[in-house]
This record gives structure tokens, sequence and C-alpha cells, in this order.
């Protein structure tokens, strides 16, 4: 079951000016994570219970990186925090979405990660996102 949204990932190729622009909007930057499995660096920035997270590649063959190249920068995903993550990867899939893992993985702000293919939903990347304290 969905909660709410729990980030918006912005791909940049810039980490340092995407930080300064939005702290220029009057965000505090709540701070910065390298994820290895993904190959990027991320910032992180609370908008109320939702976090914009910048999204930069440490590599280029980063999964952002080759975003960046294809689309340009901007919106890449909506991540939506959920209570069980294999419930709702589980149940994802008896819906018959394309699933781009059928099991979790380590995602930034320790948490537990999964994705929906965009082509299952309506061209937008979707993510499952558990936080654990």
């Amino acid at each position: 079951m969905l909660k709410h949204i729990s980030h918006i990932g912005i791909a940049v190729k810039d980490l340092e000016a995407g930080i300064a622009f939005y702290e220029k909007l009057g965000l505090k930057l709540e701070g910065i994570e390298e994820v290895p499995s993904q190959k990027v660096k991320v910032a992180f920035f609370p908008c109320g219970e939702t976090r914009i997270e910048l999204l930069c590649p440490t590599s280029e063959e980063s999964p952002i990186a080759k975003f960046i190249e294809k689309k340009g920068e901007g919106i890449q995903h909506i991540a939506f925090a959920v209570d069980d993550i294999e419930a709702s990867l589980k149940r994802a899939n008896e819906l018959g979405l394309a699933l781009i893992d059928k099991e979790p993985r380590p995602g930034a702000h320790h948490s537990d990660i999964a994705f929906l293919h965009p082509k299952s939903a309506l061209g937008v990347l979707i993510e499952f996102c558990q936080e654990h304290s």
C-alpha cells in the first residue's frame, strides 16, 4: 500500500549546481550520500513529507548517466513510501506490471528500494521505498 510520496528523483550533471539551485529556492540541504550500487551521489532536500533527491552519476555506466545522455537533466523517478516492499512488489506483479526489480535492493537513506518499469506506469519510472529507522 502506498503511504505517501517519499521523494522525487531529479537527475543532474553537476551536484553542486543542483544544490545551489534548490538552496536558492529556500530548501535546506539534509545531506549528501553516495550509493555505490547505483553509481550515484545523491543530495536530499526535505519539503514537507517529501524529499527532493538530486541524483548525480559517479560513472558513465550509471543508470543516471545514461538517463541524462538520453533525456537530459530532469525528473527521473517518483518514489512512493510503502510499509512492506515485498508485498508491494508481489501485488504489482500480480497486476501484470513490469518489474525492473523482482527483489528489493539497498537504496539511499537506509531504505530498501525496487522499481516498476515505465512501460507499465504511463511512462513514469516508479520506485517503491521502504524506509528503515
